[in-house]
């Protein structure tokens, strides 16, 4: 999880797509370039979960959280992002 919120930070949409589950990925990642994403915190981490927050600003200096519960399979005992639930 903070592996791929780092390539967030700093734009390496490549390594998000090698990082996703061939089952769910897409055919291409893209980054807003508008975001800069400030901060992480893991809520709760266990088995094939992570619930986080994570922190950005917008290019016109708005401010927001990104709260979600993702799922992460192995695969060839390499770890890979599933899917993510937006918690409200």
């Amino acid at each position: 999880m903070r592996s791929r919120y780092s390539a967030f930070v700093v734009g390496d949409a490549d390594y998000l797509w090698r990082t996703w589950h061939p089952r769910t990925r897409p055919e291409e990642v893209t980054i807003d370039p508008q975001i800069v994403w400030t901060g992480l915190e893991i809520i709760e981490a266990g088995g094939d979960e992570v619930e986080f927050v994570a922190a950005y600003t917008s290019e016109d200096q708005r401010t927001g959280t990104l709260h979600e519960r993702s799922r992460f399979a192995v695969r060839a005992r390499r770890w890979f992002y599933l899917d993510g639930e937006v918690v409200e």
